[in-house]
C-alpha cells in the first residue's frame, strides 16, 4: 500500500493509502515503472498555491483520491531498463512539469503543452503527485535532475516550481540591462521573478504587494528598489508618479485577480511587455483596458506561460544555488520535519497566510 496526502474531493483533503499510483483522468489507470520511467521516494516537498486552486476552487475540476503535490526532491528507488543516467540511490530534483519528450508539442518547442494545453503538468493534475511514499516519473532521463551534493535538498525543493516559474516570467519579458521592471505579487513565485529580473540586469524594480515583510525580503535579498502598496492608491498612479510619467519597460505578474492584466497594461510603456505566470483559477474572462492597451495599437505585448520544466532546466538552475548566485532560504519561512502528517498544516498556512509567511517545506522522514 502507498501512503500519501490526497485530494478526496473538492474542498476535502486527507491522508490515505491505496494499492498503486494512478493516472486519475480521464480513466483511472495504474502507473508502473516502464522502461523509460523511474520511481522516486520523496525526501522533501512543498505545497503550492495551485494546490489551493485545485482543492478549494475546483480549478481543474473534480478529482477523487488523487495524491497532491508537484514540488519535491527525492531519492531514486527504481529505474526502467532503458534509463541511462539515473540509478537507485541517486538524489534528484523532481520538476513540477514532466513532459513526454517524444511528442510533437515538445519538438516544436513547447514541451509544457506536449499533447494539449498544460499537459506537461501531470502531478496533481491528472496523475498522482509527490505527496506520497512513491512518485512515478515518466521519461526519467529527460525529466529528473541530478541534485548536486553541496546543495541542501530542502532548499532544492524551490527549484521544482517556484524558481523555474519565477525565472520563466522574467525570461518571457525579455528583460534587458537597465530596464525598469514592475513585479506584481511578492509570493514565492513573484520573489523569484524579481530575483530573475535582477540577475538579468533590471535597474529599477518596483515590488507591488501589500505586505511590508515581503518587500523587506525583496529589497534585502533580491534587488527590489521601490515598494508599491496597491492598497494605498491605484497601481498606475503610483508607478507613473515614481517613473515621472514614463511607466515601466516590463511588468511581471505573479498574482492578482481578473483585472490585473488591465492594470499591468496601464503601467507599461508603448513597446513594453507584460509577462504573466499567475494561475487564474476562477472567473470566465480576463479584462484588458481599451485605453490602457492604447486601443490595440500601442505595441504592448502580453505573454502568459507555464514554466518548461525538464532535466536540463533543473540542473541549470541548481547551479545558481551551487555558486551562491541565488539564495532561496529567505523565501522558505516555515519548515516542518514530521512527514506526511505535516502537509495539512503546510497547506493550511498557504491558505491562511500567517504573519511573516512566504513558503513552507516539509521534510519526509524515513
Amino acid at each position: 500500500m502507498i501512503k500519501g496526502f490526497a485530494m478526496l474531493e473538492i474542498g476535502k483533503v486527507g491522508i490515505i493509502e491505496k494499492e498503486s499510483l494512478e493516472c486519475v483522468v480521464p480513466v483511472r489507470k495504474r502507473l508502473e515503472c516502464g522502461p523509460l520511467d523511474a520511481l522516486v521516494r520523496p525526501l522533501a516537498v512543498a505545497p503550492c498555491t495551485s494546490d489551493l486552486h485545485t482543492c478549494y476552487e475546483g480549478g481543474i475540476g473534480e478529482r477523487h483520491h488523487m495524491f497532491l503535490g508537484h514540488e519535491g526532491v527525492g531519492e531514486v528507488l527504481e529505474v526502467g531498463a532503458l534509463v541511462q543516467d539515473f540509478k537507485p540511490g541517486d538524489k534528484v530534483i523532481i520538476p513540477a512539469i514532466t513532459p513526454k519528450w517524444n511528442t510533437s508539442g515538445a519538438q516544436r518547442g513547447y514541451p509544457q503543452h506536449e499533447e494539449g494545453p498544460l499537459t506537461g503538468w501531470k502531478f496533481s493534475n491528472f496523475k498522482d503527485g509527490v505527496f506520497a511514499q512513491q512518485v512515478h516519473i515518466n521519461d526519467a532521463d529527460g525529466n529528473l535532475g541530478h541534485l548536486p551534493e553541496d546543495v541542501d535538498f530542502r532548499d532544492a525543493v524551490m527549484l521544482s516550481d517556484m524558481v523555474t516559474t519565477g525565472f520563466h516570467c522574467a525570461e518571457q519579458a525579455d528583460i534587458k540591462p537597465g530596464d525598469r521592471v514592475a513585479v506584481i505579487g511578492l509570493g514565492p513565485v513573484g520573489l523569484m521573478a524579481l530575483a530573475g529580473a535582477n540577475l538579468m540586469g533590471a535597474s529599477e524594480i518596483y515590488a507591488v504587494d501589500c505586505v511590508p515583510f515581503r518587500y523587506e525580503v525583496a529589497h534585502k535579498h533580491y534587488g527590489a528598489t521601490h515598494y508599491v502598496d496597491f492598497t494605498k492608491a491605484p497601481l498606475q498612479e503610483q508607478i507613473m508618479d515614481l517613473t515621472k510619467g514614463v511607466g515601466v519597460d516590463k511588468v511581471l505578474i505573479a498574482g492578482g485577480g481578473t483585472d490585473i492584466l488591465s492594470d499591468a497594461c496601464d503601467c507599461v510603456i508603448n513597446g513594453g511587455v507584460v509577462s504573466n505566470v499567475n494561475y487564474f483559477g476562477c472567473g470566465d474572462y480576463l479584462r484588458i483596458s481599451r485605453l490602457g492597451w492604447n486601443v490595440g495599437m500601442g505595441h504592448k505585448t502580453i505573454k502568459g506561460g507555464l514554466t518548461p520544466g525538464g532535466r536540463y532546466r533543473m540542473e541549470k538552475l541548481a547551479r545558481l544555488l551551487q555558486t551562491k548566485k541565488l539564495d532561496v532560504k529567505p523565501i522558505i519561512t516555515h519548515r516542518l520535519e514530521g512527514g506526511f502528517e505535516e502537509i495539512a498544516q503546510a497547506l493550511a498556512w498557504m491558505k491562511d497566510k500567517p504573519e511573516n509567511f512566504i513558503k513552507p517545506v516539509v521534510t519526509i522522514q524515513w
